[in-house]
């Protein structure tokens, strides 16, 4: 194309003539771009920011059901523990003869008044349980070391260390069930416990 007739347009600034294709003025430098370009960027952060403002919105719309639910959860009130009094004992002080050896168990669940109190019922079922889940475990105990004495030296050793275990871990146990029974708590061993809870309604 002739330069003479290519269309040019001048700088509303510094009036100078330039190609119409021109980005930017040779005189002052000043861009050449149309202001309409220009109004479409600046509409971009204005839609991105009301998009984080919706999505902001619907979090928390839909975490206000959980905080409800999470709410009620924690008000439910805790079982009440045992303060009052069963025969010429405090029910706690029942509860705790109770795991004293599985005669106190016997006796609690066969005399009245003690046969009709759910708290010395259920500790008085958990603690004969025990002593049933404590001679299975004596009798693998004797029938696994039958078998393990046929090794010379570790056989023995795996033995006593075995046992060791298994008496330690029997004595936590019943202190625990103690200190619970004596704080008024129905603590609930597993499977054991469940049991005990089930059937420890008065007859």
């Amino acid at each position: 194309m002739d330069p003479a007739t290519e269309p040019s347009k001048s700088c509303p600034d510094c009036v100078a003539q330039m190609p119409a294709t021109a980005a930017f003025c040779p005189g002052c430098g000043r861009s050449m771009v149309e202001p309409r370009s220009v109004e479409l960027m600046s509409v971009e952060p204005t839609s991105a920011e009301s998009i984080a403002t919706e999505s902001t919105s619907v979090e928390l719309a839909s975490a206000e059901p959980w905080s409800a639910e999470s709410e009620s959860a924690e008000s439910t009130p805790a079982e009440p523990r045992a303060q009052g009094t069963v025969g010429a004992l405090r029910e706690n002080m029942a509860g705790v003869l109770a795991y004293f050896t599985f005669l106190p168990a016997i006796v609690f669940l066969v005399a009245e008044p003690y046969s009709k109190n759910r708290f010395v019922r259920f500790h008085s079922l958990q603690c004969l349980l025990l002593w049933g889940a404590a001679v299975l475990f004596a009798i693998a105990l004797k029938l696994a070391s039958v078998v393990l004495l046929i090794i010379p030296v570790l056989g023995p050793l795996l033995v006593t260390v075995v046992g060791a275990v298994i008496v330690l871990a029997g004595v936590l146990i019943w202190l625990v069930l103690v200190i619970k029974a004596f704080q008024g708590e129905m603590f609930r061993l597993p499977v054991l416990g469940d049991f005990a809870e089930h059937y420890a309604a008065p007859l």
